[in-house]
This record gives C-alpha cells, structure tokens and sequence, in this order.
C-alpha cells in the first residue's frame, strides 16, 4: 500500500505541474494515511487520473544575434525535427528569430541546448527568451513561416558577407557539378549579405537579389531541408542567377556568356591588360602583379606613384613563397573573411612580385580569392597573384556601379568585368595586421561589418558618433554594442561625404535606431562636424564636441575595460583645446574627461597642410637656417624650386605659421633627414618608408630624450639626428 501511495501521489503531482524531486520530499514528510475504504477509493482516482493525456507544452523562444542570413532557420527546422518538436520559425524585422515549438517538455529542453552549442558556424547566439504560450489546436509539423515585419527585441544584425566555403569552391571547379565555373556560386554557409541587402527581414525579395527568380532546380534546393543550400537567399545558377560580361573601354560586349567573360578576362590579364572587375561591394583594378611594366603603368594612370597596392594570391602556396606566413597569419587568410594580411617579405620577394608593388617596404598586403569570379581570374592563366585595388581615386569612395565604371575608369583600364546585380552598401577589404600574436586592425570593413563590438559602458542614449574627416568610420552606439560603419574615406571630398550620409541612413534603417545624441570631432570645420551640428539642429539633440586625441584615450579604456588610464597618443593630427594642431600627447583620464600632463615640443607648422606633403618643410622648421643648404640640394622636391624654399624661410622669420606637437610630423622630418622620402603621396608613407628601413638597421642610435616642463624636446632629437 504504501507503494501505490507513492505512486499516487507522483500522479498527482504530474498534474499540478510540480517535479518528482519535489514529490519525494512530500513522500519523506508526510505520514501515509490509513488505509481505509475511503482512501483507497481516492487512491483509484488519483490511478484513474494518471492516465489522462496531458497537452504538450509550447513555448514561444526569442533568439538574438547573428541569426539571419548564416543557415539559422533551416538549422532550427532540422533540429526541431530531430527533437520531434512541431511549430515554425519565422525571421523577424529587427533581424533577431522567433520561434514556437510544442512537444514533450524534456525534448524542449535539450532544443533549447542545442539551438546555442550547434548553432551553424557563422551564427552568433546573443541571448534566447522564451515564454510559455496557449494554443487550443495541435500544430501540423514544424515550418519555416514567411518572415514578419514585428520587432520583439533589438541587438540582432545582419552578417557581413562571407568568403567562399570550401564546399562551394570544390564544386566550382567540379566538371560534373552544375554549377561548374558559375562566378557567383554561394549556399547558406557563404557569400554576400550586408552589400546587398535592402531592409530586415532578410529574405532575397528585400535583397539585390531579388530580381532574379530561382529555376526550378534552384527552387528544389531552396525548400529541401537536406539540402546545403536550403533557404540560402543567395542561391543561383548559370540559369536563373546573375550573369557576367567583359566590355572594351567603349562599353562593347565582348563575351558570350558569363563563363566566357571569366575566361576571356583570365586571359587578358595574362597578356598584361589591365581590367575593372566588379565584385560584390565594388570595383577594384586588376593587373599582373608579376610584372614591372604593367605595375608601372598602373601607378602612371592611377596617380598613385609610391602607394603599395594589396595583391590577391591564387593560393596560399603562392603566398608563402614571397612572404613569411605564420600560423596565426595562415588562419586570417584563410578564414571566412580572408581580408587582406599585412605580411613580411622574404629576400626573394622580387623573385615572384614586382619591386614596385610596395616600394619601400618590408611588407605586402595579401588576400586571397574570397568569391568564386576572384578564383576564375586565375582559371585560365599561370599567374600567381594579381595585384588587386580599389577602384577609386585616393580619398573617394570605390567604385560601385556599371555606368560610374565606365566614365570613371576608362582613362585607366583596358577592359570591364561586371555582372548585372546592385550593389547596396560598398565595402572595401579589411586589413589586418598580426602583431605578437594578436591581430590589429589597419581597417575594419568587408567579412566584420555590421557585426558590433559590445563596450564595456553601457549607454542609456543611442549615440550617433560621426569620426574625423580622414579614414573616416562613424558609429551608431545602443546600450553595450557599438556598430562600426565600413571604410568611408576622406570626407573632405563631396562624393565621399554623400557615402558617409547614405551608409549612416542605411544602417540606422537596419537597426530600427534614431540617435538622441550626437559626438564630432572638436574641429569646426571638418565636414562630418558640420553634418553633425545639422542634425542637431534638425532633431532639436544634444552635439557633443570631442578632442580628437581624447577618442583616442576612450577607445582604448573601452577596449581594456578600464576606469582611467595614462594614455600615449602618437598621432598626425587633432584640433587642440588650444587651437593649436596636436599629435604626439600624454593624457591621463577616463571616458567623460582628461587631463593633458605632457606633450611634444611644440614645432612651426609651415604652410600647414603643405608641411604634411612636403616633410622638408618640417624639417626647416624644426632646424631653421642649420637646414637651408640641405633643403637646397633638394630643391627639385618642391613644386617652385629656390623661390619656395625662400619663401619657407620667410614665413619662418616672420613667425607666420601655426605651431604643431604632432608625432607624426617629426617622422615625416626623420624620414626626410635620412633620405627615405622627400614628398608624401600617400598618407603615413614617410612613417612607414621609417619603419622599413629601421627593420634593416643593425646599430642602434643611443639618444637620451630630454625633457623639460613635462614637454619632449625634439629639436635635439632631429639636430642630433641630422649631425
């Protein structure tokens, strides 16, 4: 008796909802009752009872993160159904997944499992609500639901886009496989996704996509739950998808079908022809990065005489033949972003590459083929890297569209390799460098944008933050998650500040945010200063005016997750607090304040910007008449010969000039003195031109800073340095 007792109470207390640990500890502190006619009449409802079928749970589930656009749906599909769980899954408008499954509740909790530590390899699980519901009819077994408008939370985004996987790349080159050489093969684990799309959910009728209606062939893999490229919005084909064509510089079609244009490009580049090859966040320039001449002569046409162009390597042989690769190195070229990787020349560097693909350094930027058409280039031909550019003039945006393609590059290139689908948002390469193991941005944009970094204050405000006027990168601030914008550029020019505009709209609509604060640079005249008074003048908002090298200071407590820290800026410019142009400061202070407790000695700026261009100009200010006969034997760098350089000194004696404490200007000065660059072409190449001469040096020059009054002095440094 005392067992069906027990088991009387387990069905009771199934009913009501409680846990069988629970149950046992009645069973231990409760005294069995008598067993009369009475209780057992009770004992045989409570049987009678535990044979009533209960109604399976259903629970509503909330999933935030990266979890549209990388394979979640049809990954939630598939394990729902191994779980033998019924319901649907539905991409929400604020990018995040909805989910509702009913089933036994142990089956449900080891979904819940599951959904975080299996989730596909290029979702990202931020967090997982869910909420008991009611439903008064079963569900009819589990679907993927057409996406909905609502938004039920906020903190999802959409993925960057992602280099091709190995599967697709195996069945590009698969001569049995039906998408055999097709340039724009992708599934759900790879290929474009922020350069396309239009507004959330992300569905290809909000894409670029969307003008090209899947083939029935496509559409079978599209709904098959076995499939790899089940639900992968950017599935196509030779048929249905998006077709390449090659033109001459008069925009004459010169290919028969995209195949054709891929090998006909392959080609042309073999013959030393330079090509505009459109990709999937824009143009770049393509040529034989083996070859001098045509090197050459894309500088000639590009007004780009010193600047190291970033090449693409057919394979990472190829790469470790001119480079050194480390382990950590191997792992970013061949991961699923496979940006560019500043990387170390070997001795034989000019063995494989042209001396001219990086002149004046030790090392190379090398990525490579992230998209099907980049691994054709080099289908038909034995080159082994490409050099490979943006296509843009220094300081304007890339090149995004066919018609802009042909006007602005014709005077440059040979040939055209475009394709007919939109690009929505361009995106330049990232550039990583590795650095003791760790890698550091040179610049965060294609295969990491809009992914956000979560910051250690979280704000109450949305906060809009527009950057400075040069390699620009603005940010949209909500709660912990800073969402960085791709590369924009130098937005002094007016059709990159019009990108600047449209990337701010297009990701403020991807994030469903309206800014109540906006923080600029504290310099009054820098375009992005000026939009950002705008808009707060418009929404009637707070501007928050920021010192330049207080940014610097911040982002580095948000990245260490400190209070306040001493901060060393080494920098080339920044609007002071006294007007004056700083650079090389020491500041101590935390996020909302700072104090400056030293600096560079403060050093004529003569001619102001004309001083970053021509370091000579430094260097007579900084050694004055000492350097009047150097600046002589080098009159040539100057567009006006010995009148400008009288002139300098003119405006030297007469005290009209701006001071600066930049760290950067006293490189520039270095350099110069030691005859590694006389006129800078690109920004930070004197700094640079330093840097690699330096890893060739073998004696170290011992100088003793001096410092006076909490100021380094370098007028010694640069006397001692030019004696």
């Amino acid at each position: 008796m005392p067992h069906l007792w027990l088991l009387t109470f387990k069905s009771f207390s199934v009913l009501q909802k409680k846990t069988v640990l629970t149950v046992l500890v009645y069973h231990r502190h409760y005294r069995l009752l008598p067993t009369d006619a009475s209780n057992k009449r009770r004992a045989q409802t409570f049987l009678i009872l535990l044979y009533i079928p209960r109604f399976p749970m259903i629970l509503k589930i909330n999933v935030t993160g990266v979890v549209q656009g990388v394979g979640f749906r049809p990954f939630v599909y598939r394990l729902a159904k191994t779980h033998n769980l019924k319901g649907s899954v539905v991409n929400l408008g604020d990018a995040g997944v909805k989910i509702i499954v009913q089933g036994e509740n142990r089956e449900i909790q080891r979904f819940l499992q599951d959904l975080k530590n299996k989730a596909p390899p290029m979702a990202r699980v931020d967090e997982i609500k869910t909420e008991e519901v009611k439903k008064e009819s079963p569900f009819d077994g589990f679907h993927i639901k057409r996406s909905e408008q609502e938004r039920e939370s906020q903190g999802s985004i959409v993925p960057p886009d992602v280099g091709i996987c190995d599967e697709c790349m195996k069945e590009l080159f698969d001569p049995n496989d039906r998408r055999y050489l097709y340039f724009f093969i992708t599934c759900t684990n790879c290929g474009p996704r922020f350069t396309i799309i239009n507004s959330l959910p992300y569905d290809r009728e909000r894409t670029s996509m969307t003008t090209f209606e899947m083939c029935d062939e496509c559409r079978g893999e599209y709904t098959n739950p076995n499939n790899r490229r089940f639900h992968a919005q950017t599935v196509a084909c030779h048929t249905c998808g998006p077709k390449a064509m090659l033109l001459d510089k008069k925009g004459v079609e010169l290919s028969e079908s995209s195949v054709d244009a891929l090998k006909k490009t392959s080609k042309l580049l073999m013959e030393g022809n330079i090509v505009a090859v459109k990709g999937n966040g824009g143009f770049h320039i393509a040529c034989n990065a083996e070859e001098d001449e045509v090197v050459n002569k894309l500088r000639r046409l590009l007004g780009r005489e010193q600047q190291p162009f970033a090449i693409m390597s057919r394979n990472l042989d190829v790469t470790e033949g001119f480079a050194y690769v480390s382990e950590e190195e191997k792992k970013l070229l061949t991961s699923s972003v496979k940006p560019i990787v500043v990387l170390k020349k070997k001795e034989n560097f000019e063995q494989y590459l042209s001396k001219n693909v990086s002149p004046g350094l030790h090392t190379i930027g090398v990525m490579l083929p992230y998209t099907g058409l980049h691994a054709l280039l080099f289908h038909e031909n034995n080159i082994g890297s490409l050099v490979m550019t943006s296509a843009n003039k220094p300081g304007y945006p890339m090149v995004v569209d066919n018609r802009e393609a042909l006007h602005k590059l014709a005077d440059v290139v040979d040939y055209f390799l475009i394709h007919n689908r939109d690009i929505v948002q361009r995106c330049d390469d990232s550039v990583v460098s590795i650095n003791g193991n760790k890698k550091t941005f040179l610049r965060r944009s294609r295969g990491y944008v809009p992914l956000p970094l979560l910051v250690s204050h979280p704000s109450k405000n949305t906060v809009f933050a527009t950057g400075p006027d040069t390699d620009v990168t603005f940010c949209i601030l909500t709660k912990n998650q800073a969402f960085l914008s791709q590369h924009i550029g130098d937005t002094s020019h007016h059709e990159t500040m019009e990108f600047f505009k449209n990337a701010f709209q297009h990701l403020k609509k991807l994030l469903d945010v309206n800014p109540s604060t906006v923080a600029c640079d504290l310099h009054p005249r820098f375009a992005t200063t000026l939009f950002a008074e705008q808009i707060c003048l418009e929404k009637n908002i707070p501007c928050v005016r920021v010192q330049h090298h207080h940014a610097h200071l911040a982002s580095l407590i948000g990245e260490h997750k400190k209070e306040e820290i001493v901060c060393i800026t080494a920098d080339g410019f920044g609007y002071g607090e006294d007007k004056n142009a700083w650079g090389g400061e020491i500041l101590i202070g935390g996020f909302s304040n700072y104090k400056r407790v030293g600096h560079l000695q403060m050093q004529p700026l003569i001619g102001g910007d004309l001083a970053a261009t021509y370091p000579l100009r430094m260097v007579a200010g900084v050694l004055g008449e000492d350097s009047a006969d150097f600046l002589m034997q080098n009159k040539q760098v100057f567009p006006h010969g010995e009148k400008e350089i009288e002139l300098v000194f003119k405006q030297l004696k007469n005290h009209r000039y701006i001071y600066t404490t930049s760290c950067g200007r006293i490189l520039d000065a270095a350099a110069a003195i030691l005859g590694l660059c006389y006129r800078r072409t690109y920004e930070g190449e004197p700094a640079r031109k330093l840097e690699s001469a330096a890893h060739k040096g073998r004696d170290v020059l011992q100088l003793k800073p001096v410092i006076k009054n909490d100021v380094i002095d370098t007028s010694t440094l640069l006397h001692t340095l030019f004696e």
